[in-house]
Parts: structure tokens; C-alpha cells; sequence
């Protein structure tokens, strides 16, 4: 496996544009585009000096930082169930590795899970989602397809949920999250959660993790999006608290500790503060929520407007728009494929975006839009579209490049 993963291709490819001279709207990268605050770096600096190697599963600080987290989301748990690595990936990864069985896996998903599952050496079985929310396999299709590839060889025992999704922007809501954990715990299936975004639902209080329906899911998250620390690397796991669980636990520290041995020390400090939840990170979250939100469903009206079918953002900063009713002029350009669409995008109005492909949804003309890198690119602008709140649409660079945006949309269908 040679290539970089397709989001790390497609930041390279803007940042050598940009260096140019070059101005692209850049809707292809899933970074969460803020600044850090006061209170993370402090706390950094404080622990600069901390260099010696820690527990491979995290401090015991950590971890009970992070268990309090989860406690005070409803879902009870010990510092025993914890692990963190450096990023939710790394976890996945060591997961997958600890788990038996190929991987279902929704239709678009996110795009390092196949190939992490592929390089743990297992077959990969996608299943379409409903037309509801992303991030899930449709549950009415889910049995069938599941019996089915048994009896052709593969041995699915694995399914990886994205809630919230990326990358639709959207969530299941319980009743359909109900509907899908209980198939899967007909067809045997282990459930993984990855609920990176869970700080990002829209409505918070129509969110509920998968562990609370199904307290034998896995759950992952991290710190990457809600608190924009993708460089930060700090992924958190959640395991049952059952034999099953204590086995991962297990499992994933013994991975870890012959590949990145411990997550950084200042790090370690740094999410202690972040876990621990200080009003002032809370009031920090709750601000970017809504910036996403406000941002997200500005670009959503674009691409509505021009036509397209979108699935309304309820989550995180993406947008995922199928391109079918402009099939055949698209056609006339020599347009038929994701890919061929989101190169058009990129090289015609230096629009960047993520062809469908990228997720596996290798069928149509659907695209991925990340709107979080539309907020500024310095720190001074970021930190003014986190102050602008509900008004970050009418900034005028977010304004201008949703109308960059829309342009490009509207000239598909007719230059």
C-alpha cells in the first residue's frame, strides 16, 4: 500500500496550489479549523518537561479523567475500560487487529477503514445506508447481506459505525441505531462505535451513543474535532465492562505497546485538563458546535440551490451531495465518475473536495465537502469566526467562498 490516504492527498494538493500563489476553496480536508485554547496550551507548557515514557494505555490520571467523562454521559464506566493512544486511528487500528473476522462496513464510510482492515489482513463486506443518516448500515438490508457473503467465504464479525457520520454530517437517531445494533447482535456481529464527533451533533440532546443502547459496543472518540487537536494526536477507547472488554483492553495495550509505546507526556497532561471538562473548554466546544453548524447549513443552501441531492447537516462540518441530476450534462463534459467530478471541481474552479470513491462509494457522482477550513487561516481569523457564532456565514471569506461555491455548482449544469 504506497499511496497516502486520500484526505492527507487531497491537504497536500491544496497547500501546493496555495503555495503558488493559488486560491482554492479547500472543502476537502476533515481538520477541524480552530485554535487552540489558552487553557490546552498552558496546561502543554506546564508538562513540557515530562519526558519520561508512561503507561502504555494512558496514566492512570487519564484514564480516569476519561471515565468520568463517559460517567457523566450516562454511561458508567471504570478507568479499567480505558485506553488512549495517540488518535482514535491508531486505536481502530490496534481493534481491528484484536478482534476475529472481516469487517462490515456502512456504504460511504470513512476513508482509512478499509484500508486499515485490509492491512490487519481481513475481507471487507459494505453495506448501503438508509436513506435517514449515514454513518450506519441500512437495518432492513443488514441480515440478508450479512448471511449472504457467509455463505460466499467471507466471515464478517466486525461492524464499524461512524456516529456521527463521516462523511454524510449526520447521525442516527435512536430508533434506527436500535434497529441496527439489534440485527447486529442476531448476526453476531461486534459493534465499534468510532463517535469522534459525538461533541459535534448539532442537537446534543438528540444524540445518544451506541453504548447506551448496546452496552457491549466499543466506543472510540478523541479530541481531534471537538476540541481541534487533530496534531495533538490523543484518541480515547471505551470497552465493555465484561470479559470481552477487559480482553480488548487488553488486545489493543499489547499492540500499542510495540508500536507507539505510550502516548507523549505533555500530551497526556494536556487531556487530563481536556477530559476533566473546566468551564471555560466547555464554553469552547459549545461554541465551535455551533459554528459548524452555522457554517455547514450555510453551504447546504448552496448546494440545495443548485440542485442537488443533500442529506442535511445535523452534525459535525460536512456535507455529502449527489451529483445525479446533472448526469448527462456532466456526461457531455466527460464527467462519470467521483473522481473525474471532484478533479473537474478542483482543476476548472479550484474548488477541492473528496470524490465519493475515497469512501468506498465507488458508484456515483457523490462528493465530500468539509466546510471547517472555510473559517480563516490564521489564528486571529479563526478565533473571530468562533466569536461570530451564528453569524460566521456573513464573514466575507466565508461568504466568498460559498459564492466561489455556488458558482462552480451552477456553471456544471451549464458552461
Amino acid at each position: 500500500m504506497s499511496a497516502l490516504s486520500p484526505t492527507l492527498a487531497i491537504n497536500e494538493a491544496v497547500l501546493r496550489r496555495r503555495a503558488l500563489g493559488e486560491r482554492v476553496v479547500h472543502l476537502g480536508f476533515g481538520e477541524a479549523g480552530l485554535p487552540v485554547h489558552s487553557l490546552l496550551r498552558e496546561s502543554l507548557e506546564r508538562a513540557s518537561g515530562a519526558n519520561a515514557y508512561g503507561a502504555v494505555a494512558g496514566s492512570g490520571a487519564l484514564r480516569t479523567s476519561a471515565a468520568g467523562y463517559y460517567t457523566r454521559r450516562g454511561l458508567a464506566t471504570e478507568p479499567e475500560q480505558v485506553v488512549v493512544g495517540p488518535g482514535s486511528k491508531a486505536l481502530l487500528f490496534s481493534l481491528l487487529m484484536s478482534l476475529d473476522g472481516d469487517l462490515a462496513l456502512p456504504r460511504p464510510a470513512w476513508v482509512s477503514y478499509e484500508p486499515q482492515a485490509r492491512l490487519a489482513g481481513k475481507q471487507v463486506l459494505r453495506l448501503d445506508i438508509p436513506a435517514e443518516a449515514g454513518g450506519v448500515p441500512d437495518p432492513r438490508l443488514l441480515g440478508e447481506r450479512v448471511s449472504l457473503s457467509r455463505k460466499r467465504g467471507l466471515d464478517p464479525r466486525i461492524l464499524l459505525l461512524t456516529h456521527p457520520d463521516n462523511p454524510t454530517g449526520t447521525f442516527a437517531s435512536p430508533e434506527l441505531l436500535e434497529s441496527v445494533l439489534g440485527v447486529a447482535r442476531e448476526c453476531g456481529l461486534h459493534v465499534v462505535s468510532d463517535e469522534i464527533y459525538a461533541e459535534l451533533a448539532h442537537a446534543p440532546a438528540e444524540f445518544v451513543s451506541a453504548a447506551t443502547v448496546d452496552p457491549d459496543v466499543v466506543v472510540t472518540g478523541g479530541l481531534s474535532k471537538s476540541h481541534a487537536l487533530g496534531g495533538w494526536r490523543v484518541g480515547v477507547l471505551r470497552a465493555p465492562a465484561n470479559d470481552v472488554g477487559r480482553r480488548l483492553v487488553q488486545g489493543v495495550t499489547s499492540v500499542g505497546s510495540e508500536v507507539w509505546s505510550c502516548l507523549t507526556a505533555p500530551i497526556d497532561a494536556a487531556a487530563i485538563v481536556a477530559y476533566d471538562e473546566p468551564a471555560e473548554l466547555v464554553e469552547f466546544v459549545d461554541s465551535a458546535r455551533v459554528l459548524h453548524q452555522t457554517v455547514s447549513r450555510a453551504a447546504f443552501e448552496v448546494v440545495a440551490a443548485a440542485g442537488l441531492t443533500c442529506r442535511p447537516p445535523t452534525a459535525a462540518f460536512y456535507l455529502y451531495p449527489d451529483f445525479a441530476a446533472l448526469l448527462e450534462p456532466l456526461a457531455e463534459r466527460g464527467i462519470t465518475t467521483s473522481v473525474s467530478l471532484a478533479e473537474h471541481l478542483l482543476d476548472r474552479f479550484a474548488v477541492a473536495v473528496l470524490p465519493g470513491a475515497a469512501f468506498g462509494d465507488d458508484t456515483g457522482l457523490t462528493v465530500r465537502m468539509a466546510t471547517s477550513l472555510l473559517y480563516g487561516e490564521t489564528e486571529n481569523e479563526r478565533w473571530e469566526a468562533l466569536s461570530a457564532g451564528p453569524e460566521a456565514a456573513d464573514l466575507p471569506r466565508v461568504r466568498s467562498a460559498l459564492q466561489t461555491l455556488g458558482d462552480a455548482l451552477t456553471a456544471l449544469d451549464g458552461d
